[in-house]
């Protein structure tokens, strides 16, 4: 991940000015491989942001490190852009948040997945065609065999990934969730030691109900990255699955035991 921000960073005329790694050999290795000139190479954010003349810090460390990597980076007055997840606790996230109002400095967590052309469409067939949202449903499976800290963690599907859904949630309703009943489990032949399945249901803001069921130890018949979602309203529903194009079935007559529908594409 931090030689894919390394790239994202360099296609957009950002300088990096500093390199931080525990592994500095590794950074070594990076920099020359994507052909970047760091003014500093090391192991030490606090020293490398007083060396460098850096404007803001990219956080792409493991959830563990999130929160000493941006206290420190906003105590010496740099705002920082973080990976997912923002923290591995609720304790470590408060403080996170306390430092960037302390510091008067910008803290946010990457959510690129917003931008997706797909989900955007989606969200537009809910808005245009549905009549409102009253059921959300998305679902994720995919067997990932990362190796890696992912392997270790407590919770790899709801801490690391699932964020990303959860938000994608937030986004399509334009709300915020109030309660979740939540349950994490791990079959039997999960190469995860932590809970790599979870399914949870939310109550929203706006009375909503979103549901989802997630594996990342599910061999075979994966959804997309971005799971398969179904939205209903009281004109019809809508689908958006492997990452196709999504669509809609929409009542054009009420009346009979099925109502007559039409097709909407998005």
């Amino acid at each position: 991940m931090g030689q894919a921000w390394a790239r994202n960073l360099k296609d957009h005329d950002v300088t990096i000015a500093a390199w931080v790694d525990l592994r500095p050999e590794a950074v070594r290795e990076a920099a020359e491989k994507h052909e970047v000139t760091p003014d500093y190479v090391g192991s030490d954010l606090r020293e490398a942001i007083q060396k460098a003349n850096a404007d803001f810090v990219v956080d792409v460390t493991i959830p563990e490190a999130h929160c000493e990597v941006t206290v420190t980076a906003l105590g010496e007055g740099l705002p920082v852009i973080g990976e997912k997840p923002m923290a591995s606790s609720m304790a470590e996230a408060r403080r996170m948040i306390e430092a960037s109002e302390r510091a008067g400095k910008l803290y946010m967590v990457s959510q690129s997945r917003r931008y997706d052309q797909g989900l955007r469409g989606f969200k537009k067939l809910i808005q245009e065609q549905l009549g409102g949202l009253g059921i959300l449903n998305a679902d994720f499976y995919i067997g990932a065999h990362f190796g890696g800290f992912r392997d270790e963690m407590p919770s790899p599907l709801v801490l690391d990934m699932a964020i990303h859904t959860f938000d994608e949630a937030r986004y399509l309703s334009d709300a915020d969730p109030l309660y979740v009943y939540a349950e994490e489990f791990n079959p039997g032949w999960s190469w995860y030691k932590g809970d790599a399945c979870a399914s949870a249901i939310f109550e929203m803001s706006n009375g909503l109900r979103f549901t989802y069921r997630g594996s990342w130890c599910a061999e075979g018949l994966h959804t997309s990255w971005d799971g398969d979602w179904r939205a209903v309203g009281p004109n019809g529903s809508a689908i958006w699955e492997k990452n196709g194009k999504p669509y809609a079935s929409i009542v054009s007559d009420r009346g009979g035991f099925h109502s007559t529908m039409r097709h909407v594409e998005g």
